[in-house]
């Protein structure tokens, strides 16, 4: 079954925002340049704070509204280039992609010139918008996954390296980056009710609010998609349907980031003082500035910035005087924004990959579909070459041994025959070629199992089930755990206890009772390890900087290695069957005040509003966890709440484009008090999607 193609039809009311009862931006221009204008007004007037807040981060400037607690963010975004390398990035643009990114600040500016970039936010603080430059948009798009990649998890194994030995690296392999996850799935027409694909997923990031996406349609005479945009970014570049293709992207978990050790030297001769760097061929100057960061309510703060020929300086180091970052974009001056425009006009799969070959960072793990049928899964991105010992821990900047050989790995392309599942795992992301760690094949598995035990043709009902299975992929595991309790050597409270949860089916319910004492036990089962006298030494400075301090957490390290922990513990001295009894014990005191997974587990926005806007962040009791399918992650023994979870849900049908479906955790609005600001969190929280809407006449036109 192929529909026939299909062209843009323009709504009657002419070029401008329309929209859908959640408040959902659909918008028509009459050429690409004009909506481009179009979506960049429209991300102004409708996430303003949101837009101007990641430009002072791509921009270092965050201090000077917040104060002198985001110091420390500032500090890297300038010593890590990223205004500068976004600038780069978009002086390289070929003219036509060059010039669709200036008519999308151009919008941005001219919604600030005609007085519609206020808000609350605005007035709390006491700021105002500014003009955009034209590279901005590439600064944004930088700020949201310069720290995505694996490089904060080389500082966490040199500090074990350091504090517990080499061999010790290992023991906390979590199969995966920490925090970072998402699910996408693909179905061959054969495998689908309708003769056609089905592709779906969800993104997981933090919960930030407002949130991370935006879901927006963008149609003009050349094309008409709808997908998932990032406020302050043109285009759609992850999850899109254009009606003739779809797709949607995880991170690969690709390892494309190193980090060397420098070894820096002040000199002073008759031309002055310099810093020099020692490289594989001896001392080399380096590139110095010094820049100043403007503190709300505080004293400035001079940062030195100072560019190696490996890269740019973002840390001190205790065993050396400075850690450099090595990144594709830095180094290739490119960011991947040529495949934007092409994937909004793609007509198949073959256009798909073809865009996507443009792309440099975050690398992608790609599944895509298109009316003729086809399916592909591929990966898109840079991932240099170099010695697999960069990946694991900061490398010697002396050393030639670990440079980059100018060349990057040929990355996998497959042919999809019936389903395709990417949930960041290594089967998807192309194995040891790319990364030397993965998420733990959990989610993909199940996801996969729930496609394949399907009892006839897939629907998009039952694609859009999948999203909230909320099935523990690890229960079997800390089930052995509790099997291999003797129940004479416990308490009659913690037998019962064990009792209850071999009985229990493994599911993070928000109802359930037993999923709430499941995590009541694995949580002190964390804190037990984290005190532990074998991991003491973890506790001691790292001597990075407090920017990279989530990633150098020991509990919540401990939490997300727990699996390995519970195998290989004995390594380290750790008796996991006596640490367990107590911990079950300590749980069996207080099992009577554990209600419900849902009483523990609740939403947690990651916000940044100012004054008393801070609490209009919304809350809700949540199923899921890290491990299940619906990825609502949680630190054991840190804390219960959900703070990373899916921050966007979708169902492309490539049969009936208005047949697919989507959701936001909060809303289209971003202006707290509005009534589209968190009007979709009921839905969200319940698994439940809204349809998408392609009939203009269904949609209300904006007043301008």
């Amino acid at each position: 079954m192929t529909p026939a193609p299909t062209h843009p039809s323009a709504p009657a009311g002419g070029p401008g925002t329309y929209r859908d009862r959640w408040g959902i931006p659909h918008l028509w221009a009459d050429s690409t340049d004009e909506l481009a204008f179009l979506q960049g007004m429209n991300a102004a007037t409708d996430r303003s704070w949101q837009i101007e807040l990641e430009r002072w981060r791509s921009e270092g400037r965050t201090a000077e509204v917040l104060g002198a607690d985001v110091v420390v963010w500032d500090r890297f975004a300038r010593q890590a280039r990223l205004d500068d390398t976004a600038r780069r990035c978009f002086e390289n643009l070929d003219a036509d992609t060059q010039r669709w990114c200036g008519q999308y600040v151009a919008g941005i500016n001219q919604a600030l010139a005609d007085g519609l970039r206020g808000g609350p936010e605005f007035d709390e603080s006491a700021c105002t918008p500014e003009p955009w430059n034209p590279w901005t948009p590439l600064g944004v798009f930088l700020v949201h996954h310069i720290l995505f990649s694996t490089f904060p998890n080389k500082l966490f194994r040199a500090h074990v390296a350091r504090t517990l030995g080499d061999d010790a690296v290992s023991l906390f392999s979590i199969e995966a980056p920490a925090w970072s996850g998402s699910n996408a799935w693909a179905a061959h027409g054969s495998t689908t009710a309708t003769g056609l694909p089905l592709i779906a997923g969800d993104p997981h990031r933090l919960m930030e609010l407002p949130g991370v996406y935006q879901q927006v349609r963008l149609a003009c005479p050349d094309f008409d998609a709808i997908g998932f945009a990032f406020p302050g970014v043109p285009g759609l570049p992850h999850f899109a349907h254009t009606g003739h293709t779809a797709w949607a992207i995880t991170n690969a978990m690709a390892d494309y980031q190193d980090l060397f050790e420098e070894e820096l030297r002040r000199v002073t001769d008759a031309t002055g003082e310099r810093i020099e760097a020692r490289g594989p061929h001896g001392w080399e100057p380096a590139v110095v500035s010094a820049e100043t960061i403007i503190v709300r309510d505080g004293e400035p703060v001079t940062v030195e910035v100072i560019e190696t020929a490996r890269g740019s300086v973002i840390s001190e180091a205790p065993d050396g005087e400075a850690l450099s970052l090595r990144f594709p974009a830095r180094v290739e001056g490119r960011l991947g924004f040529e495949a934007l425009l092409p994937l909004l006009r793609s007509r198949s799969v073959s256009e798909v990959e073809a865009a996507f070959d443009a792309w440099v960072e975050p690398v992608n793990s790609v599944v895509a579909g298109d009316t003729s049928g086809a399916v592909r899964h591929f990966v898109a991105g840079l991932v240099p070459q170099r010695n697999p010992a960069n990946r694991r821990l900061p490398s010697p900047a002396f050393s030639a041994r670990h440079d980059w050989e100018g060349q990057y790995v040929i990355l996998p392309r497959t042919e999809v025959e019936q389903f395709a599942v990417s949930a960041n795992d290594r089967a998807a992301g192309g194995g040891d070629a790319v990364a030397m760690e993965f998420a733990p094949a959990h989610r993909a598995l199940r996801i996969r199992e729930l496609l394949e035990s399907a009892p006839g043709p897939l629907s998009a009902d039952d694609m859009q089930a999948i999203h909230t299975d909320t099935l523990l992929g690890p229960w079997p595991l800390f089930r052995s755990v509790l099997s291999g309790l003797e129940a004479d050597d416990l308490s009659r409270e913690a037998a019962g206890l064990r009792s209850m949860l071999l009985e229990w089916d493994g599911r993070m319910d928000a109802g359930s009772h037993y999923a709430a004492v499941f995590a009541a036990w694995r949580g002190s089962l964390v804190r037990r390890l984290a005190h532990h006298s074998a991991l003491a030494p973890l506790n001691e400075p790292t001597g990075y900087s407090p920017l990279f301090g989530p990633w150098l957490s020991v509990a919540s390290r401990i939490g997300f290695a727990l699996e390995t922990l519970l195998v290989r513990g004995s390594e380290l001295g750790i008796s996991v069957a006596a640490e367990a009894a107590t911990a079950l014990e300590g749980v069996a005191l207080e099992e009577s005040g554990l209600r419900s997974w849902g009483d523990r587990h609740t939403l947690l926005p990651v916000h940044v509003l100012p004054g008393a806007l801070a609490t209009a962040a919304p809350t809700a009791g949540l199923s899921g966890d890290t491990g299940c399918v619906l990825c609502t992650e949680s630190l054991p023994g840190v804390d219960d709440r959900s703070f990373r979870g899916p921050v966007a849900r979708y169902v492309w049908d490539l049969s009936e484009r208005r047949n697919s479906r989507w959701i936001v955790p909060f809303g289209a609005s971003g202006t707290p008090g509005h009534q589209h600001f968190a009007d979709q969190l009921p839905l969200w929280t319940a698994g439940e999607l809204a349809p998408v809407v392609t009939d203009w006449p269904e949609l209300v036109k904006d007043i301008t």
